[in-house]
């Protein structure tokens, strides 16, 4: 018998992993649709992949490091004839000191690249040895990609802000996603409806600091885009995330509080209680301004929940200070707090800054606030006990015998149900709470 396995076309496969924020998970939707369309297949394991991506996050070392110690385990399957392929934050801030320090990664391309990837992957399977993609950051070609491949069928990302103009202090985003640049309300709007037709029901708009959106038309506000946007036949749910405090308005409470579309959760990222290190991190607004912002927030008529970022040890940073943030713990009542140690970051202002804290106080602190926090959502959480929560549903811990869903607030709400009335994932169920935990709630299906 004749073999014409010769003749057989293998398939090309890729596998990709994703470091960082929701932009970024975004961002790897729009390469894996632009791959898949490029005749490549996704494969779980590095093991089964021609072609390996990292997409990758710089706001934290450790993220960074998570990289290049990701590529110098896996220096040794390049003799497999595998490639490696950095994109994304780490790639546009680093460059080609990429190949320098990893030889065997073929490609590094920035996220304003990735409409140019299919002729990437011409010069990589020509052989190119180190091929780069680190277009202009200004451009405004990264909002809409011709394929995505959304991960949820249910729940859809769509950016509409890309860049920063801020500067803060610690902060490596302007310096890796460029200036501010917003899409049209109308580009937006109509993607909206796509995914509405194509039967997304949640849906959350991105930006570094999406509630900064300068609609090009000049038709709608970032408040107006948020209602315009829930009332899209379809949609029951619209989340935004990240906001600046500089740019929160009542205009954007005040559209939460007129459409129950509108998820009643607001993240605001704090970062300091101290008004002099705000001042150094050059946040461009007091702890008393911050306060305020809150208040409108608290005195809305929905209940809406309010989660923040903050950063313990920065430059100059004192014993007083860091109480300053704890003791906003306190005023906020937040649902949940992001905390971090403070990361130098290659080009920050910040990275030169006097008085630097040891490590292990750093630790110290964030222990602390940690610690704190979890305290008041102990007791925060509890009081949600007796409620009953619209949750959609996100999938099943065979395990424990619960139904794993989100509410509205952005709680995670796990909870049991006869086993004739199965709720689907994606849809949408009232459950009671009859348990919490300070990062969880525990329930049963109505």
């Amino acid at each position: 018998m004749r073999d014409t396995s010769k003749n057989v076309t293998r398939p090309k496969t890729f596998y990709l992993e994703t470091f960082g924020c929701q932009m970024n998970v975004h961002d790897s939707e729009k390469v894996i649709g632009t791959l898949v369309q490029q005749g490549y297949s996704q494969v779980n394991t590095v093991e089964e992949a021609e072609l390996v991506f990292y997409n990758t996050c710089s706001i934290r070392d450790k993220a960074e490091q998570k990289v290049f110690n990701r590529l110098n385990d896996y220096k040794k399957l390049e003799s497999q004839g595998k490639k490696f392929a950095v994109i994304g934050c780490v790639a546009q801030q680093e460059g080609e000191k990429i190949f320098e320090r990893a030889p065997h990664v073929s490609l590094v391309a920035g996220s304003a690249s990735y409409r140019n990837l299919p002729q990437m992957l011409v010069q990589i399977e020509a052989g190119e040895r180190h091929v780069t993609g680190l277009d202009d950051r200004e451009t405004d070609q990264t909002f809409e990609t011709e394929f995505t491949a959304r991960s949820n069928p249910h729940r859809g990302y769509i950016t509409i802000i890309e860049g920063c103009d801020k500067f803060c202090a610690y902060c490596v985003v302007p310096y890796t996603r460029g200036k501010e640049r917003s899409r049209t309300s109308d580009s937006v709007l109509a993607e909206a409806r796509q995914m509405a037709d194509l039967g997304y029901t949640d849906i959350q708009l991105l930006g570094q600091n999406v509630n900064a959106y300068n609609d090009p038309l000049g038709k709608k506000s970032f408040a107006a885009l948020l209602h315009a946007v829930g009332e899209v036949n379809g949609i029951r749910r619209v989340r935004f995330t990240t906001s600046h405090p500089r740019h929160f308005s009542r205009e954007i409470v005040e559209a939460i509080d007129s459409s129950s579309t509108l998820c009643d959760h607001v993240h605001l990222p704090v970062q300091s209680g101290s008004s002099r290190v705000l001042n150094a991190m050059n946040r461009e607004y007091t702890r008393e301004m911050y306060l305020e912002k809150l208040s409108w927030i608290k005195s809305a008529r929905r209940n809406i929940s309010i989660t923040t970022d903050m950063i313990v040890g920065f430059p100059g940073e004192t014993d007083a200070e860091f109480e300053e943030t704890v003791t906003l713990l306190h005023d906020g009542q937040f649902d949940a707090v992001f905390a971090f140690k403070y990361s130098p970051r290659p080009n920050t202002p910040a990275i030169s800054m006097p008085d630097s804290i040891p490590e292990e106080q750093k630790s110290q602190r964030l222990q602390i606030l940690l610690e704190r926090q979890r305290e008041i959502q102990r007791v925060n959480y509890a009081r949600r006990v007796g409620q009953t929560l619209e949750v959609m549903v996100e999938g099943k811990n065979e395990a424990r015998g619960q139904i794993m869903g989100r509410t509205s607030q952005s709680i995670t709400l796990n909870f049991t149900a006869p086993p004739d009335v199965q709720p689907a994932v994606g849809s949408y169920a009232d459950v009671l709470v009859t348990k919490s935990f300070p990062n969880s709630l525990v329930g049963e299906l109505v």
